[in-house]
């Protein structure tokens, strides 16, 4: 029994941002596995289509190396940030969810990707990549090979990662900066605003399938996770990395999709809803370069998220291991109605969306009903699913262009 809800659970993590397009037939678990380009963000995925690229490293406080690509023009060069007048370019920076990194706001043509969308109408596009993704796979001391090195959770990420990132943008720039989110990253930046950390270099957030609770998703899985004993995972793997590439986990997949029972085609698009506008081309280009690996330890925190139905830091599953990290036995809670109620928010999710399901974006946005008025803005998707956000080909008629013309009320 254990085994089969941590396979359940392997299966919900990993697949948080894959729906299959219409085939002849299911997609095999080898596309899974397939190795990343080996050239840089910006020369795999944007200076081939004409834009200016730059690669940045960021060192976080706690020495973890991230890279960081800035678009600084459009295509063209035209625009001047989106406002008229002629005024500087508005730095946007992209933050990537779970298991993936900045590649997901690049996979469609340039009339389609936000990053690309955002340098054309005149911003200054930065994309994020988190710790621990084949980019920001180095430490200035730590092995990415050692236990050592993946050693953290999403908590690391806002209170480390972001932080790093939005300094050294503000210090580049001299501007306050609009923010855009997806799963994981709404996560971080919520956590992060809750404690009244990043607004004040914040112009503005856009969070698209925000993921703050994920008690009500509608996948059957979903409900096996949040029943997961967490730890199980820790002792099965005996892994600080979880490697979605690696023999390991592979040798789960291979082994769950070879039992005659399982429809692995079904089972995926159960996992993240039914997404309506994704096309073949796309996914293939997602498959080429995720999904990527993380911690052990931030899967645990995300199903511990799942299991008690609240946003709070890790917990070390010990009172007193608990109270030596927090000074108290339960780790706090990140209480989002302390969200500065006057900063800027978008918000957008979807009705087919079985990760980010309406039931807990209603309790989000309960948890922000005091913000000033007019400085919520929400959008509801009948017909979009989790990954649609990203990747589908209708986004920029259906969201960016509606994100392009908040960042602009909000110079």
């Amino acid at each position: 029994m254990a085994v089969c809800t941590l396979l359940s659970f392997i299966w919900f993590t990993i697949l948080l941002l894959i729906q299959p397009y219409p085939s002849s037939g299911s997609r095999t678990l080898s596309a899974i596995v397939t190795n990343p380009p080996p050239l840089g963000i910006c020369a795999s995925a944007v200076t081939k289509y004409g834009y200016k690229c730059q690669e940045i490293d960021v060192t976080t406080e706690d020495g973890y190396i991230l890279s960081v690509q800035r678009i600084p023009v459009g295509r063209h060069g035209g625009g001047d940030g989106g406002g008229g007048g002629g005024r500087r370019r508005q730095p946007v920076l992209l933050q990537h969810g779970v298991l993936v990194d900045g590649m997901t706001w690049l996979l469609n043509s340039p009339e389609q990707s936000l990053a690309l969308i955002l340098a054309d109408s005149g911003f200054d596009v930065w994309i994020a990549n988190t710790r621990g993704t084949s980019y920001s796979r180095r430490h200035v001391s730590l092995d990415p090979d050692r236990p050592e090195f993946w050693n953290w959770t999403w908590d690391e990420i806002a209170a480390r990662d972001l932080p790093a990132v939005i300094a050294y943008i503000f210090q580049q720039t001299g501007q306050k900066i609009h923010y855009v989110g997806h799963s994981l990253g709404t996560l971080i930046a919520l956590a992060s605003f809750s404690e009244g950390k990043q607004v004040d270099k914040m112009k503005s957030a856009a969070l698209l399938s925000p993921i703050a609770y994920l008690s009500h998703m509608t996948t059957a899985l979903g409900v096996v996770a949040a029943k997961v004993f967490v730890g199980e995972i820790t002792i099965v793997f005996g892994l600080a990395e979880f490697n979605p590439k690696g023999d390991d986990v592979s040798r789960f997949l291979k082994g769950l999709c070879a039992d005659p029972k399982v429809d692995c085609y079904d089972l995926m698009s159960a996992l993240t809803g039914k997404n309506c506008c994704l096309n073949a081309s796309t996914v293939d280009v997602f498959l080429r370069s995720e999904p990527q690996s993380t911690s052990t330890k931030n899967l645990v925190h995300l199903a511990q998220t799942v299991r008690d139905g609240v946003l709070a830091k890790y917990d070390y599953g010990n009172p007193a291991f608990n109270i030596e990290h927090y000074g108290m036995p339960r780790p706090p809670i990140y209480n989002l109605s302390n969200i500065p109620k006057d900063f800027p928010l978008f918000i957008s999710y979807g009705g087919q969306d079985a990760l980010s399901d309406p039931k807990d974006v209603a309790n989000l946005l309960d948890d922000l009903k005091l913000h000033d008025e007019g400085k919520l803005s929400v959008q509801y998707i009948k017909e979009y699913a989790h990954a649609d956000f990203i990747m589908g080909v209708t986004a920029k008629d259906v969201i960016y262009d509606k994100i392009i013309s908040f960042f602009q009320r909000n110079q």
